[in-house]
């Protein structure tokens, strides 16, 4: 389950980073917005490469002990991934409604997947269910970090986009796509088209409304 989640969210992500976030932000910032995106990307690869161990979605099942140092390092580098997921919701509702409620469900549909995997490798370092509790919720306070960090902040917006859309196409292409390939068997990648069926679905009765 934790991977059909994973697999619907990247669909869903990279179908609004394509055809939603970059178009807005291109048509904000025409001459900005694509270096802004190559930095959103690579500055998350920075931090989740460099500067932190990278994690993986989906529980940890290795048999093996993890250290607490190595846990913390975890929760850092999955708390940063979450700062830049608020940061794109904001951005995104600051341009338009409809597209930051649709970076909002497209976002939401890996938090559940990030939760488990954060509590389960406190927990594989020998922490208690509190501990374990805590760090889920520390990731999900630090996507409002990012969020109340650049809420009303309208006029930076064309470029917060760019830099988000950047950093969602991270997210989606080399964090979630890669751990949905991990599984044997072909169902999976049909779900990440359903994903991005999803998203078309949304944006049609979003444009049936006359909010697309």
């Amino acid at each position: 389950m934790l991977r059909a989640f994973v697999a619907i969210g990247a669909g869903f992500l990279l179908s609004v980073a394509f055809l939603r976030m970059l178009p807005e932000a291109l048509a904000l910032e025409p001459s900005g917005a694509l270096p802004l995106v190559v930095c959103g990307y690579f500055l998350t690869h920075l931090f989740e490469h460099a500067l932190v161990p990278h994690f993986h979605f989906g529980e940890e099942v290795h048999t093996e002990f993890v250290h607490r140092r190595s846990s913390r390092a975890a929760v850092l580098g999955l708390c940063l991934h979450s700062f830049f997921d608020g940061v794109s919701i904001v951005t995104s509702y600051g341009v338009s409604p409809v597209l930051g409620w649709l970076v909002f469900v497209a976002i939401a549909l890996h938090k559940l997947p990030e939760g488990f995997t954060i509590a389960s490798i406190v927990r594989a370092a020998g922490a208690g269910p509190g501990p374990a509790l805590g760090s889920a919720a520390a990731v999900g306070g630090a996507c409002l970090v990012g969020a109340l960090l650049l809420s009303g902040a309208t006029d930076v917006a064309g470029y917060g986009l760019a830099l988000a859309t950047g950093v969602t196409i991270y997210v989606a292409a080399t964090d979630l796509v890669p751990e949905v390939n991990k599984e044997v068997g072909h169902h999976l990648a049909f779900t990440v088209l359903g994903g991005v069926a999803l998203y078309l679905a949304s944006s049609w009765v979003l444009g049936l409304l006359g909010l697309g």
